[in-house]
């Protein structure tokens, strides 16, 4: 179980439950946190005009091997529109997902991106094929369903 979290446009808050954390027992605040804290950028990524910082989250050394939390998404921010774009954002989202292939919560992820509008970027995450949430995302504006 996770702490339970309300998404609203691009940002997330911890939920209340009469007086108490509320507490997730799927795997939406898992998938939200998973796409929506920034990874450390590799080595051989392309900084955003203007980035400095690789970012990444600072529990990242606590975590064995060389295991990274978070998604790469975050670099997209002043990408063009194109297919090249579309297939990194996929392998993004799927990177972020695949701890929960690799511990054991899910028995599949499917990750399908496409282009809604101009500047806004939809992914569709499908997890053990009943779990489904879709994201519009262009960085400033996200847009989630169940």
């Amino acid at each position: 179980m996770d702490i339970a979290l309300a998404f609203s446009g691009f940002n997330s808050d911890l939920t209340l439950f009469q007086g108490d954390l509320a507490v997730d027992a799927e795997l939406f605040s898992a998938v939200v946190v998973s796409l929506f804290t920034d990874r450390l950028a590799e080595r051989s990524d392309e900084l955003p005009a203007g980035e400095t910082s690789r970012r990444g989250w600072w529990a990242d050394a606590t975590l064995p091997g060389d295991r990274r939390y978070g998604s790469r998404l975050w670099l997209l921010r002043r990408e063009k529109q194109t297919a090249v774009v579309l297939a990194r954002a996929k392998q993004y989202a799927e990177e972020a997902l695949a701890w929960m292939l690799e511990d054991g919560l899910a028995e599949s992820v499917e990750v399908s991106a496409a282009w809604a509008a101009q500047g806004v970027l939809a992914l569709s995450v499908v997890i053990d094929a009943d779990q489904s949430f879709e994201f519009s995302y262009d960085y400033l504006t996200a847009t989630l369903t169940e």
